[in-house]
């Protein structure tokens, strides 16, 4: 593996474009891919950016050669994103579940501290791995139909109680005691919050 080969893996490694690389070392696209392609080589100032910003150093850029201290497992943010994912709807089954069941305001606590494990557990995921970008683009287009079904339904449930001069129940799904209208407003707004969330994560490519 030579120097442009180098470059080159450890950029798709970042999970970064050829375009996002060069503006971080302040050069062309081309450069970059001039760089990767052997056509030139970086010079000496550019080496040492690209060693602070892979964080590796000079040598193992020019030579190949690397600490040991440096040949460290690279985890992929994105597996946290999967695993917080699924812990995050799971949590949601559990609290429907015994709300389904029971009929109880209890039904909302496991959901909301299965969620708050999901959570942590991709925070974690996004500080010390790889691809932060892609992972939480990931966690976001789907966590954000998980994470707020249940505070709007007990927001929803709340107001429709108060409005609607009966007792309200905090439960992790609308419950129809007023009306229709109201009832399918709140999963209208639900979408509407969602879709918008999922559409700017999308735009943010």
């Amino acid at each position: 593996m030579n120097l442009a080969d180098r470059i080159q893996t450890l950029r798709k490694a970042k999970g970064i474009s050829q375009e996002e690389l060069a503006d971080k070392v302040g050069v062309s696209r081309q450069a970059v891919s001039k760089w990767e392609s052997e056509q030139s080589s970086p010079d000496l100032d550019k080496i040492i950016l690209l060693s602070d910003y892979f964080n590796v150093t000079t040598d193992y850029l020019l030579k190949g050669i690397e600490p040991t201290s440096h040949k460290m497992l690279k985890i992929d943010a994105r597996i946290f994103s999967i695993i917080a994912t699924a812990i995050n709807f799971i949590g949601l089954v559990i609290s429907i579940c015994i709300w389904i069941d029971e009929q109880e305001m209890i039904a909302i606590v496991p959901g909301f501290i299965f969620m708050a494990m999901g959570c942590m557990i991709f925070a974690i995921g996004y500080v010390i791995g790889e691809n932060k970008k892609k992972a939480l683009k990931l966690f976001l287009s789907i966590n954000i139909w998980l994470l707020t079904l249940i505070p709007i339904s007990c927001i929803f449930n709340v107001l429709d109680g108060l409005f609607g001069g009966f007792s309200w129940v905090l439960s992790p799904i609308p419950i129809l005691s007023n009306s229709y209208i109201t009832y399918f407003m709140c999963w209208i707004i639900y979408a509407i919050i969602c879709i918008t969330t999922d559409a700017i994560v999308m735009k943010q490519g």
